[in-house]
C-alpha cells in the first residue's frame, strides 16, 4: 500500500482535531461530575448520562477524524467540515441558551480556526478536492 506524503496544512488540521478531542474530553468529565462547570468564581458539579453519551461520542468522533487526517483520507476533509459546523452551531445554542461564554469558548474558537482553515484552497488541494467540490 502506497502511503501519501501528508502537507503542513492536514498536519495542522491533525493537531486541531486532537485539540477538540481534549476538550471534548474535557466536557465528558464534566458530564460525569468529576470536572466541575465553573461560573465565574464559583465551581459547581453536575451529573448528566446523555450529555456523558453524547460528549463520549464526539470523543470518538475526533479521534476518528485524527486518524483520519493522518493517514489524509480523502474523506476526512469533507467529514471535518461537517462535524465543525455541527459543533459550532450547538455552541452557539448554548450561547443562546445557560451556558456561558467562559464554558464554551476555546471550544468555539477550535472549531472556527478548523473551519477556516479546511475551506482554505491548499487544504482542499491537498486532499484532491477541486474547486466544485465547495
Amino acid at each position: 500500500m502506497e502511503t501519501k506524503k501528508r502537507p503542513f496544512g492536514v498536519t495542522v488540521l491533525a493537531v486541531l482535531a486532537a485539540i477538540a478531542a481534549v476538550l471534548a474530553v474535557i466536557h465528558f468529565l464534566q458530564a460525569i461530575g468529576l470536572f466541575p462547570y465553573m461560573i465565574g468564581p464559583i465551581a459547581i458539579r453536575g451529573f448528566s448520562l446523555w450529555n456523558a453519551i453524547m460528549w463520549a461520542l464526539m470523543i470518538w468522533v475526533w479521534i476518528w477524524l485524527v486518524k483520519m487526517l493522518w493517514d489524509v483520507d480523502p474523506q476526512a476533509w469533507q467529514f471535518l467540515a461537517v462535524i465543525s459546523v455541527f459543533n459550532l452551531i450547538f455552541d452557539f445554542v448554548l450561547v443562546l441558551g445557560a451556558a456561558t461564554w467562559n464554558d464554551i469558548s476555546l471550544n468555539i474558537i477550535v472549531n472556527a480556526l478548523i473551519l477556516v482553515y479546511v475551506t482554505l484552497p491548499s487544504t482542499r488541494e491537498a486532499f484532491g478536492q477541486g474547486k466544485s467540490q465547495l
